[in-house]
């Protein structure tokens, strides 16, 4: 057999040819393909699509009055704060709470050491017997029982000092009278002159008698005044004494620390066997129930905020929730540099939800209202391509492609702020099925 070059190297080249024409056959094949599909993405209305009719069921938009509202942020912060300390130093003995322990109005927080107050009210009560046999002794001097009423012309001496001025006294009269009836016959020259002057040195001696008790009987009366004053300052020391005590059991009970109101503990800075004086605070305690939180709002905005008007709260950690409190003060004041006042409202926290230092937004209610459009929630679709809400607005069972902005919920219902318009019939099924111009049929 004979072999020729030539031959072989003709067939090689054309069984390469034949492999190249194959290959961009088939590649034309492929590419021709692939933009029909494109072009059929590109075009959803094209006559395959557009024949197409989607089932859907339909709401409509309605017009609805909604409360105006004046909307600000802040933080909240506990009703009352109260840095607790004690009334008197002393070491602590024992104390009974913690950080985050809730405690109620006069509970018991800390307790100081006590010895050395009960040894002041040991004291201060031997002191109220002394000055107690004081007073009993002051008063028997006086013959006085218990709580007698001083009385001077009851007292012994004072009686003895009257009697004896009264037998002076009589002494006196008939001595007077002695006096004057020999007189009278000294004038007639019936007696002797010796005898006149014998009766007259009688009287004259009854009456320095008389003068001298009642001297007597004075002296007797200021001596029983005396010893009254001495029973008065007797008492006086008594109720000084009885006041010690007072003071002194009242010191015992301050080594009891009570809490002021209900509340949380939110720092406990002292341990046990440390000695704490009347400036260190104990604990701090905090009311959080209701809790407060201070807001400023716009001038323009605060002749409609008035003490007692809701409020609606709203924190990042409760997104599904709103809680519900009301207005408790306005300040009359609106600062020059912001141009807004400072407004307070205490928000309901029963359930300790709601923490000291968290950021909220609140809503204020205020008189009047407007109306807003709202729509079923079934007939929002939410595209995560262009990140907007929408809404398919049905005209002759076509549907028109509506871009939403959302406002706020209301039971099934969402407001829409713009893009449509109130009594309009939409799509609430399907809403993934349906784009601009899309054939629908109303499910009835």
């Amino acid at each position: 057999m004979v072999f020729y070059p030539e031959r072989a190297s003709h067939k090689r080249l054309v069984t390469i040819l034949l492999a190249l024409v194959l290959v961009s056959g088939g590649c034309s094949w492929r590419s021709g393909g692939g933009n029909r599909n494109a072009n059929r993405a590109a075009n959803p209305g094209n006559a395959e699509t557009q024949d197409q009719t989607i089932s859907i069921t339909v709401g409509r938009s309605e017009a609805r009055m909604v409360s105006s509202v004046i909307q600000a942020t802040g933080s909240l912060s506990a009703q009352e704060t109260s840095d607790v300390a004690p009334k008197i130093a002393g070491k602590v003995s024992n104390v009974y709470v913690n950080v985050g322990d809730f405690i109620g109005a006069g509970g018991t927080i800390v307790k100081l050491d006590d010895t050395d107050a009960r040894q002041r009210v040991a004291v201060a009560k031997a002191a109220v017997r002394q000055q107690e046999a004081g007073v009993r002794q002051a008063e028997a001097k006086l013959g006085l029982g218990p709580n007698g009423k001083f009385n001077a012309s009851t007292i012994p001496e004072v009686r003895a000092a009257s009697s004896a001025y009264d037998q002076a006294l009589a002494e006196l009269r008939q001595a007077q009278a002695n006096e004057k009836r020999y007189r009278e016959l000294i004038e007639s020259g019936d007696v002797a002159m010796a005898t006149y002057e014998q009766y007259r040195t009688a009287r004259d001696t009854a009456q320095a008698r008389a003068n001298a008790a009642k001297d007597q009987l004075d002296a007797a009366v200021n001596a029983a005044r005396q010893n009254n004053q001495a029973i008065v300052a007797a008492q006086a020391a008594l109720a000084a004494a009885q006041t010690n005590v007072g003071i002194a059991d009242q010191a015992v009970a301050d080594t009891v620390i009570h809490s002021p109101f209900a509340g949380y503990v939110s720092a406990r800075p002292v341990a046990v066997g440390e000695f704490v004086s009347t400036s260190n605070p104990v604990v701090t305690l905090l009311r959080t129930n209701p809790i407060k939180i201070v807001i400023q709002v716009a001038e323009a905005d605060v002749p409609y905020v008035v003490v007692g008007h809701g409020v609606s709260l709203e924190v990042d950690a409760y997104k599904d929730r709103h809680f519900a409190g009301y207005v408790s003060a306005v300040n009359p004041q609106v600062d020059p540099a912001s141009r807004s006042a400072s407004v307070e409202a205490l928000i309901d926290n029963s359930g300790n939800l709601l923490k000291a230092g968290m950021f909220a937004t609140v809503r204020i209610n205020r008189q009047g209202g407007s109306s807003a459009v709202f729509v079923p929630r079934t007939s929002v679709l939410y595209d995560p391509t262009t990140q907007s809400y929408r809404v398919f607005e049905i005209q002759d069972n076509v549907a028109k492609l509506r871009v939403v902005q959302l406002g706020t919920e209301e039971s099934d219902a969402t407001e829409i702020l713009s893009g449509l318009e109130a009594d309009k019939p939409v799509a609430t099924s399907d809403l993934e099925q349906l784009y601009e111009g899309a054939k629908v049929s109303i499910e009835q």
